[in-house]
């Protein structure tokens, strides 16, 4: 099989993100760098689907050139259907399905040397990953909307998972990670689903991925009993840490307010060790995970996912914020029922029944 051009469409944003890369390149003295993250390839080629189990390893490696040409490396198997339905404006030479998709090349830089600069040159949106993130974000929460609006005490957390799983797939996304706990379950922190009914009161969470963006929330429904106290607490906790995520800032000083924020809502010295709080999202689901003394600074129109947690609470949203205070949130529906914290619009819990 001779090379192929990739005919997928190429967005207007691909010319700046080469101009990324190529001054990551010249800071460097390097004249090209292999890129083989799922991240680093769906953001440079719009959004292509790099794998084909969910959330397994790409299956193409990418040379990115100084001067912006683009030399992709796919097995034959996959090389004919990446040209025609994911990958634009670049070459694609074809391989045995068991050759090597990223050997090293001369002269070439290898991607896990450039991580942290390759990670600052995805950070800040364009416009067209901008939109893109809006209507998934809408997409996603109205999912939600859809599934929980449905649910039923006697219902099994299973059931609860398939169907919101259904639902990101019917909006033309990949449904990264689906949560669900029931009343007996609301205190873990990552609930994979089981065959437990849902009870009182449960908690769906989701990450909906489409053209390489990831989208997470956290929403919960309640049919009987009343909310923990910790419910508006934890919603000041993520206040603060929009108010905290500035641009310039590093990711690790941002983080050290955020666990000063637990404490100060009465959430203990140790409440923000008992999960992850989450971080910088886009082509990754977590871009990278905040951790102390991190120092990844926050960039202008970044995502972010921010996920403060207690047993039996939890908040999640996916947002924009334009470094100076100001915040967009992308994955809300306004059939949810929402309470106002700082001026901004939050999920309260859904009554159901």
């Amino acid at each position: 099989m001779t090379t192929l051009t990739g005919r997928a469409a190429v967005s207007t944003d691909r010319p700046h993100k080469l101009a990324r890369i190529a001054d990551l390149l010249d800071r460097r003295g390097a004249t090209a760098v292999q890129l083989t993250s799922g991240a680093s390839l769906s953001w440079l080629l719009d959004g292509a689907r790099t794998s084909v189990p969910l959330g397994g390893p790409p299956v193409f490696s990418a040379v990115v050139r100084v001067d912006g040409e683009i030399v992709v490396t796919a097995p034959r198997n996959e090389a004919e259907r990446l040209a025609e339905e994911e990958i634009g404006g670049a070459e694609i030479h074809p391989v045995d399905w068991f050759a090597p998709l990223a050997p090293p090349v001369e002269g070439v830089v290898d991607e896990a040397e450039l991580e942290a600069e390759l990670r600052a040159a995805r950070a800040s949106l364009l416009p067209v990953e901008h939109e893109r993130y809006r209507r998934l974000g809408a997409d996603a929460a109205r999912a939600m909307t859809e599934v929980l609006a449905e649910a039923t005490p006697e219902m099994s957390e299973f059931e609860l998972a398939g169907r919101l799983a259904h639902a990101i797939l019917a909006r033309g996304a990949e449904p990264a990670v689906v949560l669900a706990a029931g009343a007996a379950r609301g205190g873990l922190q990552h609930p994979l689903p089981t065959a437990a009914p849902l009870g009182d009161r449960a908690m769906a969470v989701a990450t909906a991925k489409r053209d390489g963006l990831h989208v997470s929330l956290t929403r919960w429904v309640r049919f009987r009993g009343s909310e923990p106290d910790g419910a508006p607490r934890v919603l000041e906790v993520e206040a603060d840490a929009w108010a905290a995520t500035r641009a310039g800032r590093a990711l690790g000083d941002v983080l050290d307010d955020i666990a000063a924020s637990y404490r100060r809502h009465g959430f203990g010295e140790d409440g923000w060790l008992r999960h992850h709080q989450g971080g910088p999202t886009g082509y990754a689901g977590r871009d990278p995970k905040a951790v102390p003394a991190l120092r990844d600074r926050v960039a202008e129109n970044q995502a972010f996912a921010w996920n403060p947690w207690a047993p039996g609470v939890k908040v999640e949203d996916t947002v924009v914020l334009d470094g100076a205070g100001g915040v967009e949130v992308l994955s809300a529906d306004p059939a949810w029922p929402r309470i106002d914290v700082r001026g901004v619009a939050r999920p309260a819990t859904l009554e159901v029944g």
